[in-house]
């Protein structure tokens, strides 16, 4: 699931908007990383957007 454990962000939809104004539905996604971080004291795999990585939320393993 494309969802972070930290924040919570999550996939956004919305329309693709083309040049002839014709509305198709697509998809906004987190970037989301797969990474070895500590959870109440142990190491565990959480997934994880780039932006809580960068700011330092989470302390990796």
């Amino acid at each position: 699931m494309a969802k972070c454990s930290i924040c919570g962000k999550g996939v956004v939809f919305g329309h693709a908007v083309s040049h002839s104004n014709r509305k198709t539905n697509r998809t906004w996604k987190p970037n989301i990383r797969k990474v070895k971080a500590i959870v109440d004291g142990t190491p565990k795999t959480v997934a994880v957007c780039s932006r809580c990585l960068r700011s330092g939320k989470v302390t990796r393993a």
